[in-house]
């Protein structure tokens, strides 16, 4: 009788996180073709970057805002995609971001100029990946207790993946049918997102503590206070979730700059074409295994997560740090030891990013806090690259873009360790939300006790 009440508790804790198993694990597929659809095919847009300059005859500055803009566009929208979600169904958000990222490439296909590029390619389907990568990450991370890390892991390995894949793929594309014709069959091809959030079974959702009248309306106040909630703006009064999320915004500052300029650095310390492509291949490969192996080994429990975060976080700051150093003797070698330890870490934090997120907030508010993670962390993305640019324009090479990007990497990395119980060998309680009955009852409660305080009582007995 005494263990009865106990092991309620922790069913109905272990049901609110979900079970590993049964339909957890076709999420996992559906989160691996998803993301491979998402941020797999942003990566590979560089293909149609020299059709487009020749076509419209404009700069290349021009026409890198496309792809910007379509980067920017899928983080400032997950808040919106997250709010969404908690307002309505996961399921028809994600279809619904599917059909909008397939949309918009099928109205590029038909562009007579950039506003036109801009506004399909970048804004519609940035609006529609937005509204599909934080729903399917924050859906695995609920559903997904154990092997949480493993499958988070499983899940973003596919961009690695099919970046070998689509590069070549695309190519075959664009002289097969021209890039009006590639980016039809893309279009087409990203509408596979919408099968994937048809996987996500309907979630049952308590009753709503308030019920209001059918005359009355709801106050702008009200509306105010359910946006928030939806949001989950609150977060941001929480010193946890700022300290974290300030750590994950330094860490994107210099995350994305050897993809957009280790090749051309290979380059201009004299390598070939062929050796500069290889590095970067060379360094996705080891991007793949360090996603699963970092999964794999974090779900051991041998180590906390954020230890472990901290960890391929400072390696990969500092193995940027060495990029530049290493090829400046000339030697091929070193440089490519060092892109595949930098590509190894870089993809081992990826997935733990992620998995630290509910140890921070709760699995309750994992969705709204990955999409306000994702917007505050967009102007980083943004700012690193035009950044390392500015400083390569100024000391004409890599070598402080490079070392510049590693120490925003290190300063993020140090920012973790000024989270709270950050030195402990054990994880604190994942926080709970307070329900709408909990804030009722102490507001009460203070009320109550105000009423009785003795100076009231003085006063009452005066009268």
């Amino acid at each position: 009788m005494t263990n009865h009440k106990p092991e309620a508790k922790s069913r109905s804790d272990e049901a609110a996180e979900g079970p590993d198993g049964g339909w957890s694990w076709p999420l996992v597929g559906a989160l691996f073709v998803s993301t491979s659809l998402v941020f797999g095919l942003m990566r590979s847009l560089g293909v149609f970057f020299v059709e487009f300059v020749q076509y419209f005859e404009e700069s290349a500055q021009a026409i890198s805002w496309i792809s910007s803009t379509g980067l920017a566009a899928q983080q400032f929208f997950s808040p919106l995609g997250a709010a969404l979600c908690n307002a309505y169904d996961t399921r028809v958000v994600v279809m619904t971001g599917g059909f909008l990222a397939g949309l918009g490439f099928i109205l590029a296909s038909q562009a007579t100029c950039l506003v036109h590029l801009y506004l399909s390619m970048g804004l519609i389907s940035g609006l529609g990946w937005g509204l599909v990568f934080t729903p399917m990450v924050a859906t695995v991370v609920a559903n997904i207790t154990r092997r949480r890390a493993l499958a988070l892991g499983l899940g973003f390995s596919s961009i690695g993946i099919v970046s070998f894949i689509f590069n070549p793929l695309f190519q075959f594309l664009v002289e097969t049918y021209a890039w009006r014709g590639a980016l039809l069959i893309l279009g087409g091809l990203s509408l596979n997102i919408v099968p994937c959030g048809a996987l996500i079974r309907p979630q049952r959702r308590p009753k709503a503590p308030e019920k209001v009248d059918s005359e009355s309306r709801p106050s702008c106040a009200e509306v105010l206070r359910r946006v928030a909630s939806y949001v989950e703006l609150p977060l941001l009064m929480e010193r946890p979730y700022l300290t974290y999320t300030s750590a994950v915004t330094l860490l994107n500052v210099g995350y994305f700059v050897p993809y957009f300029h280790l090749v051309a650095h290979s380059r201009q310390a004299g390598f070939s074409d062929y050796q500069s492509a290889f590095v970067m291949s060379a360094a996705g490969a080891t991007d793949i295994l360090g996603r699963v192996a970092s999964g794999w080994f974090s779900d051991l429990g041998k180590f906390r997560l954020l230890h472990l975060l901290t960890l391929w976080t400072g390696l990969a700051g500092v193995f940027i740090m060495l990029l530049p150093v290493s090829s400046v003797f000339g030697s091929y070698a070193a440089l490519m030891v060092i892109s595949l330890l930098y590509g190894f870490c870089s993809g081992a934090m990826t997935s733990l990013v992620f998995a630290v997120v509910p140890m921070i907030v709760g699995v309750e508010r994992v969705m709204g806090a990955l999409g306000l993670l994702q917007l505050i962390e967009s102007g980083a993305g943004l700012l690193g690259t035009p950044l390392s640019g500015l400083l390569k324009d100024v000391t004409g090479n890599y070598i402080a873009s490079f070392m510049v990007a590693g120490g925003f990497v290190v300063l993020g990395t140090l920012t973790m360790t000024t989270l709270p119980h950050y030195f402990s060998c054990t994880d604190p309680p994942s926080p709970r939300r307070r329900s709408h009955d909990d804030n009722d009852k102490s507001l009460h409660f203070e009320l109550e006790q105000i009423s009785r305080s003795p100076s009231d009582a003085g006063h009452r007995g005066v009268q």
